[in-house]
């Protein structure tokens, strides 16, 4: 079989100051059909496993476009209009296909695009015909469109969060594409809209029950793959919002009546899975009540992972007030602070300005006086054995034993050696603050006395039921208390 796979991804912060320009995409490298060849254990990893179990089953890839961008606002226009071509260009000199297999976020948004996942897809769609599958993995924080439904035979999400199951998503995908090619089944596919808002890590219960729950439907009667779609709460786009999926073969009803039965269970666990943020105080005073360290706290609002400018001050200047001893907080964004340490070098002092710079979500800069501790010309944080580029970064120290690391490109903390890999002692810390909402756990959890996750405030505001919504329904939870009942 001849397959044709490509990777686009990025997630779309509508309410973002900073578009997403060609810069961010290349900040961490765009590939024009070789990502699988040449970051195998980078931002190819998940290709790399498509390429290798085609080429294992004896069928030819064509790979095409990788392009990832950290999120912030919506897309230029032109930007998306040419990745989107250059992935519709390649499908259709790669004719003819047998399968496409895409790697997409669900979450993109450009200027006159609310839905570019749809969008493409139906672009692939007229390419190749109605008979050659399409099958896509996807972020769970995306919005499941219609348009997607419509032009895509099969759609698998993520099930984990944090996403630790890309890969195994992927190979899914692969082997449900390959089974449709050869005729074994036919996907249909069934979906309900749960009208709800947050965020729902599943790293403890009830939500790790919920995905045992999904997993132990598949495979079984039909059952092809099962998938919850959380939302991305932060994109205000017509159908955004919580949504499950299921996929059969063939038996559209089942696909539809699982797919209720699924999310009226989902709608049950809406009070127990509301997480437990905290405001800035009550994290800290609850985290310097924990015996021994490190102590963990996510700074939700100012996450870059999902849009913020990762360069807010409001946790730092209150450990700075309250003279906190002993505390390491990372990473902000700020290029004029790096190359301010760069010029002095290490071991210089200096009075310098942190942060605050980006909108009015990030807080006013903080004044410091600080020496420069280790400067990192091409740092970078790795995660399940892949690695993710920090750029240029510096550790500086303040007063109390206070470890800042600054990065250059803005990405939200994942590993540990964010901080280690500058010579940040993690372990010896009592507290240790990252600009993470969630895929920091699966590395920081095993290692932490406690986490807690701080509703500061900053562009990730936690309060659902107040977004500034202008074009998503606000007939949803937790801003109504039913948007199941009947209308008055």
């Amino acid at each position: 079989m001849r397959i044709y796979t490509a990777q686009l991804s990025t997630e779309t912060n509508t309410f973002a100051p900073c578009p997403t320009g060609w810069g961010s995409f290349e900040e961490s490298t765009i590939f024009h059909g070789d990502a699988s060849l040449r970051e195998p254990n980078g931002m190819g990893h998940v290709l790399a496993e498509v390429r290798r179990l085609a080429e294992q089953d004896g069928h030819e890839i064509v790979e095409g476009l990788c392009a990832e961008a950290q999120p912030s606002g919506p897309t230029i226009r032109t930007v998306y209009e040419s990745l989107r071509n250059e992935i519709l260009d390649g499908v259709q000199a790669a004719l003819p296909l047998d399968a496409v297999i895409l790697l997409l976020h669900g979450a993109m948004v450009a200027q006159g695009y609310d839905d570019c996942e749809g969008d493409l897809l139906a672009g692939i769609r007229a390419i190749v015909g109605p008979d050659v599958p399409i099958s896509v993995t996807l972020d769970p924080h995306c919005h499941f469109t219609q348009l997607m439904k419509a032009s895509a035979d099969i759609l698998i999400a993520y099930k984990e969060y944090p996403h630790i199951d890309a890969v195994d998503r992927a190979r899914e995908a692969y082997e449900l594409a390959l089974e449709m090619a050869a005729g074994r089944i036919r996907p249909t596919i069934g979906t309900f809209d749960c009208r709800m808002v947050g965020t729902w890590p599943t790293t403890s219960e009830p939500m790790a029950g919920f995905v045992r729950r999904m997993r132990s439907l598949e495979g079984r009667n039909g059952v092809l793959s099962v998938s919850l779609g959380h939302g991305f709460p932060w994109g205000d786009v017509p159908e955004a919002g919580a949504k499950v999926w299921v996929v059969t073969d063939n038996d559209a009803a089942k696909a539809e009546a699982l797919a209720a039965q699924l999310a009226r269970e989902f709608w049950e666990l809406r009070d127990a899975t509301r997480p437990a943020w905290l405001d800035i105080d009550t994290s800290l005073d609850r985290a310097l009540a924990v015996d021994g360290g490190p102590v963990v706290l996510a700074d939700v609002a100012d996450n870059p992972g999902g849009g913020a400018p990762c360069d807010s001050t409001f946790v730092l200047r209150r450990v700075v007030e309250r003279g906190i001893a002993n505390v390491a907080i990372g990473c902000l964004w700020d290029l004029g602070a790096i190359q301010i340490c760069k010029d002095a070098g290490v071991g210089a002092t200096l009075d310098l300005r942190i942060g605050g710079k980006c909108s009015v979500h990030s807080g006013d800069p903080v004044d410091l006086r600080v020496t420069v501790r280790g400067i990192v010309e091409h740092h970078a944080q790795s995660i399940m054995g892949l690695e993710q580029p920090l750029g240029r970064a510096v550790w500086v120290e303040a007063a109390n034993g206070l470890d800042i690391a600054l990065i250059s490109v803005r990405t939200q903390v994942l590993g540990v050696d964010a901080f280690t890999g500058l010579g940040i002692d993690f372990a010896a810390k009592k507290l240790v603050v990252v600009k993470s909402t969630q895929h920091f756990h699966a590395d920081f959890a095993p290692r932490a006395k406690a986490v807690f996750h701080i509703a500061a405030p900053g562009a990730l505001t936690t309060a659902f039921a107040e977004l500034d919504y202008r074009h998503r329904d606000l007939d949803y939870w937790p801003r109504v208390s039913n948007p199941f009942a009947p209308a008055r």
